[in-house]
């Protein structure tokens, strides 16, 4: 329950991400739990553009998106792999979405988180009962 002398939220916060990947179930799972209102952008079945993956880039440099540690990653030929600038990195994470880390939160305040980190999300998206 929100305090009654609380301001009303107009803004949403955006969840962006897989929907079946298990990280994002356990974020799902998280954002209900605490009851934080969100909207989901499953940029599988979206896609997503180049214009917010350069966005997210600037504020979090693009080592921070890019997922190396999945399936995809590991699918990529060496010459896929080898790049090393912002512009190569976001059109590979367009022609795969899955390469970039989940969940991506945009806040209704404008912060940008990266992954499931449970502590991280209380102090970005909690909700205060007081």
């Amino acid at each position: 329950m929100n305090h009654p002398d609380a301001t009303p939220r107009t803004a949403m916060t955006t969840i962006y991400g897989i929907r079946n990947c298990d990280t994002m179930k356990k974020t799902f799972a998280w954002l209900e739990e605490h009851d934080v209102a969100y909207d989901f952008h499953d940029y599988r079945k979206a896609g997503i553009d180049s214009q917010r993956l350069h966005q997210w880039c600037k504020v979090l440099g693009w080592r921070t998106l890019v997922n190396t540690r999945g399936t995809t990653w590991r699918r990529l030929s060496p010459e896929q792999r080898e790049f090393d600038t912002q512009s190569a990195a976001v059109q590979l994470m367009q022609e795969n979405p899955s390469l970039i880390r989940r969940p991506v939160v945009e806040t209704d305040d404008g912060h940008l988180l990266v992954g499931f980190a449970p502590a991280t999300f209380a102090s970005f998206l909690g909700r205060r009962d007081d």
